[in-house]
């Protein structure tokens, strides 16, 4: 029987309440009272554009030079796989 009792408790609880944690307080706070986007055109975007230039000339340089490494090799891998023409120009 307490196998039984055991298996109903975790049936009847719901999916966030499966464990108990003692002595940890959690606060949240409802989708009705908190706005989509607070300070967006004050704060969000100048920040996020602050952030873009702070970052791009560390991140733009390296991918760059990447991709133009990445593309020659595949251009040079592509070209070293064909049968060169001259090689074939007399045979009959």
């Amino acid at each position: 029987m307490p196998q039984r009792f055991e298996i109903d408790y975790f049936v009847k609880m719901k999916f966030g309440d499966l464990a108990r944690m003692r002595h940890i307080i959690t606060f949240s706070l409802s989708p009705f009272e908190q706005k989509i986007f607070p300070n967006f055109f004050s704060e969000i975007l100048p920040n996020t554009w602050r952030r873009f230039r702070g970052s791009f000339f560390r991140i733009a340089p390296p991918t760059a030079l990447g991709y133009m490494v990445y593309s020659w090799g595949t251009n040079n891998h592509k070209e070293s796989k064909r049968k060169k023409p001259e090689d074939y120009a007399n045979d009959e």
